[in-house]
């Protein structure tokens, strides 16, 4: 028997058999021909701080080249990335901070016009109220300048108006007012004197025509302190108390004739002239 080896097969390479319970490694994806061609972002920007260093500064047209080809490069080393999402939103926010302003300053606008037609209308109120009081001022004025007055301080009403007696050939066509004689008598309102003298049973008589054409006898008087033509106001002196005439004691009879016309009873045109007798 000789000496011989087994006869065996061929030697199979263990090292490639898969282990059982592991996974076979994946290989990375092969980059493109393009961009294994590039370098990477970092060695550009590298090569950027270089040139800034070697040459003072990198020109305009340089840096955007590195710019784009840094985003180039970073946009396909990195798909899908957020840079692009992110700008969308900011783009948005300023538009809607954009129309936010457009409504403030439509609406500051808007308030500026209120406001300037407010103090237009308040301007003219104002000017309203100032010519209204003006004409108040104005017709206070006129009422006190025509404001009527008593013609005797102290007396007592003796006779009234419409009154009849044997004393009087017909009714009574004024008011009586006794007084002691040499009372002052005091024209009733502004007018001018258009008569004086004795006249009758009215004995001395002044005769005062006022603005509105009504005219104010003043009978019995002692004496006249006023002549025909003369201007008076209301409350001026224009004679005193007597007894002339048909009286029967000092008084003052005063009749008020409207227009020149028929008298009216003197107490109720003092009452209606705000005066009391």
């Amino acid at each position: 028997m000789g000496n011989h080896r087994a006869h065996r097969g061929p030697r199979r390479d263990l090292s490639a058999a898969p282990v059982a319970g592991r996974r076979k490694a994946s290989k990375p994806p092969a980059r493109h021909p393009f961009l294994s061609a590039l370098p990477s972002a970092p060695i550009i920007v590298g090569v950027a701080a270089l040139a800034v260093s070697a040459g003072g500064a990198v020109s305009a047209a340089d840096a955007d080249l590195v710019g784009q080809v840094t985003s180039q490069t970073g946009s396909m080393a990195a798909a899908g990335s957020t840079g692009l999402a992110n700008v969308a939103p900011i783009a948005h926010r300023d538009a809607i901070v954009s129309r936010d302003s457009r409504r403030d300053a439509l609406a500051d606008a808007a308030n500026e016009e209120l406001v300037a037609q407010a103090e237009a209308q308040a301007e003219q109120q104002h000017a309203a109220l100032k010519e209204m009081a003006r004409a108040a001022e104005q017709q206070s004025a006129k009422i006190k300048e025509n404001q009527w007055v008593l013609p005797l301080e102290n007396y007592r009403i003796s006779a009234t108006f419409g009154a009849s007696s044997y004393l009087w050939s017909s009714v009574h066509t004024g008011l009586d007012m006794s007084a002691s004689i040499g009372s002052t008598i005091r024209s009733v309102a502004n007018g001018v004197v258009t008569e004086t003298g004795y006249d009758g049973s009215y004995g001395n008589k002044t005769v005062i025509t006022l603005d509105d054409g009504t005219e104010i006898w003043y009978c019995h008087q002692t004496s006249f302190l006023v002549s025909v033509g003369d201007t008076v106001r209301g409350g001026d002196a224009i004679g005193t108390v007597g007894s002339t005439g048909n009286s029967t004691g000092p008084h003052l009879h005063i009749e008020v004739r409207p227009g020149g016309g028929d008298p009216v009873d003197p107490f109720t045109a003092l009452v209606e002239h705000g005066i009391a007798p």
